[in-house]
């Protein structure tokens, strides 16, 4: 696999991209959809094997066909644009540059579930995305592509942007709800699943960004041309994004299953003179993967099989000189900050989890310490009341796995050996 795959991001280097003109399109996707029926487009959705983009890789139209039909209930869009997780950073920036790829899978999405009303919850602190946001929905009621009787086809959509108030909690879907109607967000429990009670009680469909622009490009062009890219369980696209020490960091958009080796060749390697030392498929929720793992497939099976997660596809890239304690407990004390306090496993364990991770970084920890943190992370593991609480004790387990004697060093020589005050690398010690 040689080749990328430009279609969410094919217009991204245009200037006028986020217009409805640099999108070239009279949202014909749509245009499509909507003479389809509804069940038709669940079924195409279905066929082309879209997974969700957005971490947990849940077919996409298997969660639209949960949606009861005929049950006189108002249904709910909901687009999860929270993009709030340390590495990750897909979806801000398509939709910074093609956002009408959104609102047109919008479109298309609610007439599939039989909504007139959807969302799109917007992490708050990207106000110029949300600006741009605004610009691109302004610009499709403009059109007639939103509102009423859209193009003359009786069917009503209204859309709204809405800004988040900064809390990594609200990327877990029904946390995301609650901040929409206006409360705390937390997550609820479950059952009831959103698909049956979600936004206002009623059935609500939650989707990442990537999944939803997406669906604008499997109608227009065919569920089985969107089936022939991956592999076999892992159909499609994706957008990968490379961060850290790389030579040209950025949004690489390819076929699942490809691998970071290959990324890594069209990204110019590994930045000069250094080499891989560890790093994350998808994002800091993910256990870590090392330089043993780069002709892994970045798929959803390939990737589990091997202990992690492809997660957001955020491959954040770590060379030798970096310090695996320092990133875990940089890493831990966000997820600490944000835990948002209704389950005790996330509450306690990461507040503790930072406390022993900081002993460790300082050099004043003990051998015993790393069987503490690995404990304190198992009883978060299936015990905490959402996936983030989970996903906080991924970098533990997978760090001490892996680099197990660079925490037994740090506490034999009394501190960091990555310190410039070390003198050296203690591997050249």
């Amino acid at each position: 696999m040689t080749t990328l795959t430009p279609v969410l991001t094919a217009n991204w280097d245009q200037a006028n991209s986020f217009t409805l003109d640099g999108y070239g399109g009279d949202y014909g996707a749509a245009r499509k959809a909507l003479g389809m029926d509804p069940d038709a487009v669940i079924q195409a959705v279905k066929d082309s094997g879209l997974r969700g983009r957005g971490g947990a890789g849940f077919p996409t139209g298997m969660k639209w066909g949960f949606i009861p039909q005929g049950d006189g209930k108002p249904h709910y869009l909901v687009v999860n644009a929270d993009e709030s997780e340390p590495g990750t950073c897909k979806d801000i920036p398509l939709m910074m540059a093609n956002p009408h790829s959104l609102v047109e899978g919008v479109i298309i999405t609610s007439y599939a579930i039989r909504a007139n009303h959807a969302f799109i919850y917007v992490r708050g602190e990207v106000l110029h995305v949300i600006r741009r946001l605004h610009a691109a929905v302004r610009e499709a009621y403009e059109k007639g592509y939103l509102g009423t009787d859209i193009f003359g086809s009786g069917y009503n959509l209204e859309l709204v942007v809405h800004s988040g108030a900064g809390a990594y909690i609200c990327g877990e879907e029904t946390a995301l709800l609650d901040s929409l109607e206006g409360f705390r967000g937390q997550p609820r429990l479950k059952p009831p699943f959103p698909a049956v009670a979600g936004l206002y009680a009623s059935p609500t469909v939650v989707n990442n960004v990537e999944s939803i622009a997406s669906v604008p490009s499997i109608i227009g062009n065919g569920a089985e041309w969107f089936a022939g890219m991956g592999t076999e369980k892992s159909k499609g696209f994706g957008i990968f994004s490379l961060s850290g020490h790389v030579t040209r960091p950025g949004q690489y958009e390819a076929p699942l299953g490809i691998t970071l080796r290959e990324l890594l060749d069209m990204a110019g390697g590994i930045r000069a003179g250094h080499q891989i030392k560890f790093w994350t498929p998808g994002g800091s929720s993910t256990p870590i993967f090392t330089d043993e793992h780069l002709d892994v497939p970045l798929d959803f099976e390939a990737v589990g099989a091997k202990g992690s997660m492809l997660g957001t596809r955020a491959l954040q890239i770590f060379d030798e000189t970096t310090c695996v304690v320092r990133t875990v407990l940089r890493w831990t004390e966000f997820y600490a900050h944000e835990s948002c306090g209704k389950c005790t496993p996330c509450r306690e364990g990461t507040y503790w989890l930072k406390q022993v991770l900081k002993r460790l970084e300082q050099g004043q920890g003990s051998e015993e310490d790393l069987a503490t943190i690995t404990d304190i992370a198992d009883n978060i593991l299936g015990r905490s009341f959402c996936a983030l609480g989970d996903g906080a004790t991924s970098p533990i387990h997978s760090s001490v796995k892996y680099f197990r004697e660079e925490y037994l060093k740090h506490f034999e020589i009394g501190g960091c050996p990555f310190d410039p005050k070390k003198s050296t690398l203690w591997s050249e010690q």
